[in-house]
């Protein structure tokens, strides 16, 4: 699954950088989101504008966070900040803020800011568990989804919403473990092809090698990858649904 091979570089960048920039956990700011304007490289473009010569502006990848497991509040934007720097992205951080502090807090389930970014994404990076949105925020990643653009989701994106409170939300139907056709699965399983499961093996205690599945060894997105490890165990699964094509096991 692609999301697989993203997960180990994200776990490969912490190890060599530190926190890139923008909002740190605890810190308020009037518009607490972080945006890194690509620089050069592929995610600028090449193409001058035919009138005035200008080069295309930078494509734009929008991280969308909240977890309260993994750190994605502080990894997402070391990645950020290497794909705008040395590639040349765009890149737009939102983080889970606290309403009443102002601060980067990942417990805070019902509040990203910044959401009106994804009007302009090129991709989305999804990275969030168990949100309950109000339906203003909820509805700019669901208007995402619904374009047909490119989402990346990690890790916790297969749970990333849990209606727990707000059954009425038009939106409740996009829950993680939703029973009712035709959102059967919510958000993991209609659009990524599956919900979460269980975690294989023993949680928090194992680690995880990844095997490119038989017949997806020249496919692009492992194309120069060589040993795949990640240092958090797995989530277990029945089967996929839609179109899904397994690249790593």
């Amino acid at each position: 699954m692609n999301w697989i091979r993203a997960k180990v570089w994200v776990s490969a960048m912490m190890a060599i950088v530190g926190l890139a920039g923008g909002l740190q956990a605890g810190q308020a700011a009037e518009k607490p989101w972080a945006v890194y304007e690509g620089k050069s490289g592929p995610g600028v473009g090449g193409t001058p504008i035919a009138m005035n010569r200008d080069w295309e502006p930078s494509k734009h990848i929008v991280f969308v966070t909240g977890d309260e497991e993994y750190r994605s509040e502080e990894s997402m934007p070391m990645l950020a900040k290497v794909l705008a720097v040395h590639h040349g992205f765009k890149c737009t951080v939102l983080w889970a803020i606290n309403r009443t502090s102002g601060e980067i807090d990942p417990m805070t389930l019902d509040n990203i800011p910044g959401l009106e970014a994804l009007a302009t994404a090129d991709l989305m990076v999804l990275f969030t568990r168990f949100r309950e949105l109000p339906d203003e925020q909820m509805k700019r990643i669901i208007d995402y989804t619904n374009s047909g653009k490119s989402i990346v989701a990690l890790r916790t994106a297969t749970h990333p919403f849990a209606y727990a409170k707000r059954k009425d939300s038009p939106y409740a139907k996009w829950t993680w473990n939703n029973k009712e056709e035709p959102f059967r699965g919510g958000y993991g399983r209609q659009v990524l092809g599956e919900t979460w499961i269980s975690h294989y093996g023993v949680h928090n205690k194992e680690s995880t090698r990844g095997i490119v599945a038989d017949g997806r060894q020249d496919h692009p997105i492992v194309r120069g990858v060589g040993t795949i490890w990640g240092p958090s165990d797995v989530y277990g699964l029945t089967t996929l649904h839609g179109d899904c094509t397994p690249i790593i096991m």
